[in-house]
């Protein structure tokens, strides 16, 4: 990907293709994702079979071009979900990265800042025993040792259609085709998908995934519950001065830039001289002005940060949205033939901004259900209902539960009293007086938030300097996202005609400041003056799902592109 590589124009849309046979290949347990939730699942799959004499055959498919391309977190790991998936992992050489020694707390004003003192943040805020590191890494690490374990992984192909058996349960995945032109006609370098049947199809995609969305729908998972609510994150690499890098050294933020918007910073000394930085800002936010990627930059130029970063270089960069929903939010887990785990159903603990271990902890006990029934003679097509039984009596549930409040408190009340809110629930639930609070707050979609461009005054957001601020394009070309330009555009419109008559009439278009990549573009027409039109630089895209969550009128849906295409992220 360059910054002047062509665009598609978002009315393309894919010809209906010819039918084609397409080959299938069988197994007890298909995994699609090669996180942390679906690589602990399928370890542990091959663990429980070598443990009972009972073979049990396990395929992973992965959209990116290699396990952990499409892998972006901050990321500081709580090792207790690998503590129990290989309790020997330190001797194993597990790529755990650098153990947190020192965790701060800054409340930011425009030019200053004001260090909490640790004492007053909740226990469950904290970092000690957890490792600042790259989740990429780790699951590079992970998926080697699921391949000596017997797993089949297929990176580079992406999961594009869920396969029913004539009952309605889910049967498998079918990859998507390779070689279909941007016509939605086949090529000549045309390879039609593959049919991966299993008894149990586990969906372990992240946030948002596209497949994901389709079982949720069709069996009804998310009914009862409250919307799921996101963030989106936005992180870069840097190469700093060794005088200024202190491994182990964790900071958090909130407040400037942000106002009324519930969001803050981090920045994690890592290993190498490397500096994770990164801002998230909640999609529940109002004004339709507001750009999370220019937040990010704007943070960057705070007295108390900008400092680190001068004299170094900045090697990568990446996008991804962040479930915030909670414990209220997390969708029936099971449906017949299958399950979610991971950041597919949402169990990242807001409060401590960490997700990975419950990740890998929910992929573990769908494993243990799914042996299970398989050792004892099932051919598939259930519901593994032990799963859902067993996450409940989890230490993931326990931890849910106790942070439950904490993220729709900030919407609620407001930053301030939310802060004040949350901070005595989390110590009531620590000092085991929890049943003082026994209600649990709701949510409301994100898109639903955002209000009219009449409301709100446009932001004047600095132009980068190319030092410490950048543009989105360069940001772009360093996450070495690529994708193969003659294909079907994979942001699709339910209706073309929305972007430019509800979405730039009433909000001033904010898919162009929404999407961290630069994807979203309304250009002159074909008409001339005064004809507009949204131009999709599909191959911008580095697959953080935000525009699929934050269009106000649900009028993008992402599906899978051609596999292997997106970013691919080094030590991200």
């Amino acid at each position: 990907m360059t910054p002047d590589t062509e665009t598609l124009d978002p009315e393309t849309e894919a010809k209906p293709q010819p039918v084609e046979a397409r080959d299938s290949m069988d197994f007890d347990v298909v995994i699609v994702g090669g996180g942390p939730a679906g690589l602990s699942a399928a370890i542990r799959l091959r663990q429980l079979a070598a443990e009972h004499g009972h073979d049990i055959t396990v395929c992973v498919v992965e959209k990116g071009s290699e396990i952990g391309a499409h892998i972006l977190s901050g990321a500081i790991i709580d090792p207790i979900g690998l503590d129990e998936l290989f309790p020997d992992w330190r001797k194993m050489g597990a790529a755990l990265g650098t153990p947190v020694t020192e965790s701060l707390h800054w409340v930011l004003s425009k030019t200053g800042k004001w260090s909490m003192p640790h004492a007053l943040l909740p226990p469950m805020m904290g970092n000690a025993g957890c490792y600042t590191l790259s989740l990429g890494n780790l699951c590079r690490w992970l998926g080697g040792q699921a391949e000596q374990m017997g797993v089949e992984i297929f990176p580079g192909f992406a999961a594009a259609e869920v396969l029913y058996n004539e009952d309605g349960g889910v049967k498998g995945v079918a990859t998507g085709d390779m070689g279909i032109g941007a016509d939605g006609v086949p090529g000549p370098n045309h390879q039609p998908g593959v049919e991966l049947l299993a008894k149990y199809t586990f969906f372990a995609e992240g946030v948002r995934g596209s497949l994901s969305k389709e079982v949720m729908a069709r069996f009804d998972l998310n009914d009862g519950v409250q919307p799921q609510t996101y963030g989106i994150g936005i992180k870069e690499l840097w190469d700093v001065d060794p005088k200024k890098h202190h491994p182990g050294t964790v900071i958090h933020s909130q407040g400037w830039p942000l106002t009324d918007t519930v969001g803050g910073g981090f920045i994690y000394h890592q290993e190498n001289n490397q500096v994770a930085i990164g801002f998230i800002v909640a999609l529940d936010y109002k004004n339709p002005y507001l750009s999370p990627f220019e937040e990010m930059q704007r943070f960057k130029t705070h007295p108390a940060v900008r400092p680190l970063l001068q004299g170094g270089r900045r090697v990568a960069y990446g996008a991804r949205a962040i479930n915030e929903g909670g414990l209220q939010s997390i969708p029936k887990l099971v449906f017949p033939g299958g399950a979610l785990i991971g950041c597919s159903a949402g169990f990242v603990n807001v409060p401590r901004i960490k997700g990975s271990h419950n990740a890998m902890k929910t992929g573990i006990l769908a494993a243990e259900a799914a042996f299970q029934e398989i050792k004892n003679g099932s051919q598939g097509g259930d519901e593994l209902s032990a799963y859902p039984e067993t996450f409940k009596a989890s230490w993931v549930f326990k931890e849910l539960y106790k942070a439950r409040n904490v993220r729709p408190a900030l919407s609620k009340f407001g930053i301030a009293l939310g802060t004040v809110y949350a901070g005595i629930d989390m110590w009531l639930g620590t000092l085991g007086l929890g049943f003082l609070f026994p209600w649990t707050f709701g949510h409301h979609p994100d898109h639903a938030a955002l209000q009219k461009a009449a409301d709100h005054q446009p932001i004047d957001y600095v132009k980068p300097d190319g030092e410490i601020t950048f543009d989105k394009l360069s940001s772009v070309f360093i996450s070495n996202t690529n994708h193969a330009e003659d294909q079907p555009c994979h942001l699709t419109l339910k209706n073309p005609g929305v972007p430019v008559d509800i979405n730039l009439a009433l909000y001033d278009g904010p898919e162009a400041r929404f999407c961290p990549a630069g994807v979203y573009e309304f250009v002159e027409g074909d008409g001339g003056e005064g004809d507009i039109r949204l131009q999709i630089n599909a191959q911008n895209c580095v697959h953080c799902k935000t525009c699929d969550i934050k269009d106000t009128t649900q009028n993008i849906n992402w599906v899978v592109p051609e596999g292997g295409g997106g970013p691919n992220y080094p030590n991200m």
